[in-house]
């Protein structure tokens, strides 16, 4: 599996508006209903999976970054999007630092394994100080799926 498999090219941002948690959640679930990942008739019910996952535990990793996911019948495949906030944001992370990359999952209730995998890939990806930085200082969204699409390859191989 590949990152670029399940994030959807069109909700990617690099200057995220939002200034606290449930902000950040709501403008990451508002990149996938415009890119027509997630239909808007389904906003409410996915923001509420998100919002309680979120609530059984911060899902800030640390190290700047946040991977708030759920699952929900309301997608058919695994989505994704990717945001950077220049500002950083407070997640409740695990080292108290803020967040400024945010990698948001949405997958069907019953599809565990790509969940998890999807997980897993991008917790690996961000491991490297290097991506993280590239990915903080992007100009624009081409060259922030370039660095994704780069890294997919790269890490394919491994």
């Amino acid at each position: 599996m590949k990152i670029m498999d399940f994030l959807v090219p069109k909700a990617v941002s690099t200057d995220l508006a939002s200034s606290n948690k449930k902000e950040v959640i709501e403008e990451l679930l508002g990149l996938l209903i415009d890119a027509g990942a997630v239909e808007k008739k389904h906003k409410n019910t996915v923001l509420e999976v998100l919002l309680a996952r979120e609530a059984l535990g911060s899902t800030a990793i640390g190290q700047g970054i946040a991977i708030p996911h759920g699952k929900c019948d309301c997608v058919k495949k695994l989505v994704g999007c990717l945001g950077v906030s220049k500002s950083g944001i407070d997640f409740d992370s695990l080292d108290g630092e803020p967040a400024y990359i945010f990698f948001l999952l949405v997958a069907p209730a019953d599809s565990a394994g790509p969940h998890l995998k999807a997980l897993a890939k991008i917790s690996r990806l961000l491991k490297d100080k290097y991506i993280r930085e590239s990915l903080k200082s992007v100009r624009d969204e081409k060259a922030m799926l370039q660095i994704i699409q780069q890294e997919d390859g790269r890490l394919s191989k491994i």
